[in-house]
């Protein structure tokens, strides 16, 4: 058993290329990670790990154990599970990130139906529009809205979010419901500024068969989603979001969607985690929940 934990933390630090890391990922003490690597590097009589002041490497030797160890827990996790876990002896830490987009109640309210199943996973939710370096960070899962970058990433589409365009009623009043692409350039638009190069998001319009982007030379822009839709509600101008985002709003009315003859295609929606063969049980039965109750939440706006 202690050889096995051994390789857990082994596996834990080659992951995230620090000690300090794998300590918070595994809940333990820096010392006790240090002192797992020692013993293991002194059972094996090899160095693991090259380790200067700044970074931690795997030495080539390392490279190869490590190629064993991945194989060997990802034996041992399919092992444990292959006659189910039952919720209630399921446990360890689980983090997931969801986009700003996500943090809506439906999602919210039904987190609560996944830990009344899995009561002592210790479920961490981060929620964030910048992206997330899952290894880096330690978290296990994130949700996002769009199309992927390629990455290293084991990446399970959910479903189809449907995409509006809306205003508020007193800004409609106002200035007038655009209802052609080329009323929008005289209409104030609210520009999303997204990732770190804070890079205007562009809004797409289907006409005449092919998708067109358009952005807004006018208006306000935010990089924070729940502003992003206050602003909105407030009267700002015109926005474009995932109807997820929207629900509510459109719902009460203070909201209202315009030119929807020229809807974009709906953008894919995944659950992501890292690319190794060891997924902690927790993190299995949170992908499997999350494809199957993110459609039944967002019904009306997530197409499968």
């Amino acid at each position: 058993m202690e050889l096995l934990q051994s390789m857990q933390v082994f596996a834990r630090v080659a992951d995230l290329g620090s000690f300090t890391r794998a300590a918070d990922a595994l809940q333990i003490g820096r010392p006790q990670v240090t002192r797992a690597i020692q013993a293991l590097e002194a059972s094996l009589g090899v160095r693991l790990f090259q380790r200067t002041t700044r970074t931690v490497r795997l030495t080539s030797e390392g490279e190869r154990f490590y190629q064993r160890v991945s194989a060997i827990l990802g034996d041992v996790a399919e092992a444990t599970s292959m006659f189910g876990v039952a919720g209630s002896t399921l446990r360890g830490r689980l983090r997931v990130d969801i986009p700003t987009a996500f943090s809506q109640p439906g999602l919210i309210q039904g987190l609560k139906d996944f830990t009344a199943r899995y009561p002592a996973v210790e479920l961490a939710l981060g929620v964030t529009d910048r992206t997330v370096d899952l290894v880096a960070e330690g978290v296990d899962c994130v949700l996002r809205i769009g199309e992927l970058p390629d990455s290293s990433l084991i990446a399970r589409r959910i479903g189809q979010a449907t995409m509006v365009t809306c205003a508020a009623p007193r800004y409609l009043q106002e200035h007038g419901e655009p209802k052609t692409l080329e009323d929008l350039n005289t209409h104030p638009g609210i520009t999303f500024l997204s990732g770190q190069n804070q890079r205007p998001l562009p809004w797409q319009f289907m006409q005449g068969g092919s998708e067109q982007s358009y952005i807004s030379r006018q208006g306000i822009t935010v990089n924070e989603s729940n502003a992003y839709v206050e602003c909105g509600v407030a009267g700002f101008g015109i926005l474009q979001a995932p109807g997820i985002t929207l629900d509510r709003f459109l719902a009460e009315g203070s909201l209202v969607e315009i030119l929807q003859p020229f809807r974009p295609q709906a953008r894919p929606v995944s659950v992501l985690y890292p690319s190794k063969s060891h997924l902690a049980p927790q993190v299995a039965v949170f992908v499997d929940w999350v494809r199957e109750q993110l459609p039944l939440i967002y019904d009306r706006w997530l197409e499968h």
